[in-house]
């Protein structure tokens, strides 16, 4: 699995903890990252940097999916899906060095893998609306 996915999937992991949690996207990656034996692997900064942007972004990223994905509240949504689509909409949003396409696709992939048989295609719907945003 490249270093990016593997980093993605973490940063999934803290988001879905914190979210049925309910608690600070922050303070569950604080939690997670005590338990990571050490040396931490390279990945760990990049899965970092998804969470805090994810957390300091929060409501513009739920804003953004919300507007966008049409017939679905964020409520509604699968946890996994919900948390795929907001970082995914971080890269779309914030992470200059990763293409659109890129982003769309790691999100989707990780869903094929995680989520429900709709939920590729439901995000992909999603994504690419606001990649189309995004790029304007």
């Amino acid at each position: 699995m490249p270093a990016r996915r593997k980093a993605r999937k973490r940063a999934l992991d803290v988001l879905f903890e914190a979210d049925l949690r309910d608690r600070p996207p922050v303070e569950v990656l604080a939690g997670y990252l005590e338990r990571i034996e050490q040396p931490r692997p390279d990945h760990i900064g990049y899965a970092v940097g998804l969470v805090e942007g994810v957390a300091a972004h929060l409501d513009r990223i739920d804003e953004t999916i919300a507007s966008y994905a049409e017939g679905w509240t964020l409520d509604r949504m699968p946890v996994v899906d919900r948390n795929l689509a907001r970082i995914a909409v971080y890269e779309l949003l914030y992470v200059d060095e990763i293409d659109d396409a890129v982003a769309i696709s790691e999100a989707v992939e990780l869903a094929r893998q995680m989520s429900t048989d709709d939920s590729p295609r439901f995000l992909n719907g999603i994504l690419g609306r606001i990649a189309e945003y995004a790029s304007r």
